[in-house]
């Protein structure tokens, strides 16, 4: 019997590649491998092997971070074409997902942050704007305070910088589920079609042999890039790993410009969380909200976000 979600995977995959991006993998460390989709222009083959260039100096980079319910091409599939003309485009596997995968025990933010950065540095990205959205945006704010000069600026929706225990706690109880992985890593349809519920503001109808084939991919392939729960058990540790004591909360000061881009009816990050953030972080910081999206804005409502993505982007010196 065809599987519905197993065949969409070439054309997602022929998607990218008219926008200009193919896959590449990056060893950071021997047993560390993260996979990136990368512009055209920055990969020369030779008969054997292929190098990777510099970006186009001409583009300014935009580093695209999933999060964690699926990998970075599904998630933004709707924004690489529409920034790639103008920008250059990475998207990241973070560890896990994708073809990315590690032998190291760390499952934390700041380690998939560390990996993240010295994955852009070997192909040859030196400075950078980053998209992260949720568990992506924690990387990426992990990431903008270990390496400031690296993160000229950074465009967050639907996440915070630090998950502590009681906002976990917190969030898990109103949104009616026993923990994160309960929510975010689904074993039926009925626990599959409860994230969506969650995760989305337009109640859209679909059938439940869609749902079964979502659930079958994720079981029978491990490292194809539309797969959204393999490597369970891992997963299951990165959200373990990402939730930190309330007393290791130490609010960052951080010097680039943020812009929270929001679904104004986000039910995981609400939008008064976005509020409050920004107040806390400061003068340089904005925020954007566009109504009637949840939290994968990005996918419910593109072509505005895109918009709203293109002018902060375009509001950024050429060169800080």
């Amino acid at each position: 019997m065809v599987n519905f979600v197993a065949i969409q995977q070439p054309f997602i995959i022929a998607l990218m590649r008219l926008a200009g991006v193919q896959t590449h993998s990056v060893e950071i460390h021997p047993g560390t491998v993260l996979n990136f989709w990368v512009p055209n222009e920055t990969l020369r083959k030779n008969s054997n092997t292929t190098t990777t260039i510099d970006p186009n100096p001409d583009k300014p980079v935009v580093v695209l971070v999933h999060g964690f319910a699926a990998e970075g091409i599904v998630t933004w599939q709707f924004q690489v074409g529409a920034l790639a003309k103008k920008y250059s485009v990475y998207v990241p596997d973070l560890l896990f997902f994708g073809g990315s995968i590690s032998d190291s025990p760390n499952r934390s933010p700041r380690f998939q942050a560390e990996c993240l950065a010295k994955g852009l540095r070997m192909l040859g990205v030196r400075r950078c704007v980053v998209v992260g959205f949720s568990y992506g945006g924690i990387v990426a704010f992990k990431m903008a305070e270990m390496y400031p000069y690296m993160v000229r600026a950074m465009v967050i929706t639907g996440s915070i910088p630090t998950m502590t225990d009681s906002t976990n706690d917190l969030m898990m109880k109103e949104l009616g589920f026993s923990s994160s992985s309960e929510l975010l890593l689904p074993d039926s349809v009925k626990g599959l079609k409860a994230l969506w519920s969650v995760a989305t503001h337009m109640k859209l109808w679909f059938p439940d042999r869609l749902y079964r084939d979502y659930l079958e991919v994720s079981k029978v392939f491990s490292r194809v890039f539309l797969v959204m729960f393999n490597n369970r058990k891992e997963r299951g540790e990165l959200l373990e790993g990402a939730v930190v004591s309330k007393k290791e909360d130490i609010v960052t000061e951080f010097p680039q410009r943020i812009h929270l881009l929001w679904g104004e009816n986000d039910q995981i990050f609400k939008l008064e969380l976005a509020q409050n953030m920004k107040r806390q972080l400061g003068e340089k910081t904005t925020i954007e909200a566009i109504e009637n999206a949840g939290h994968i804005v990005h996918i419910e409502r593109p072509c505005v976000y895109n918009q709203c993505l293109k002018e902060f982007l375009s509001s950024l010196p050429i060169d800080e």
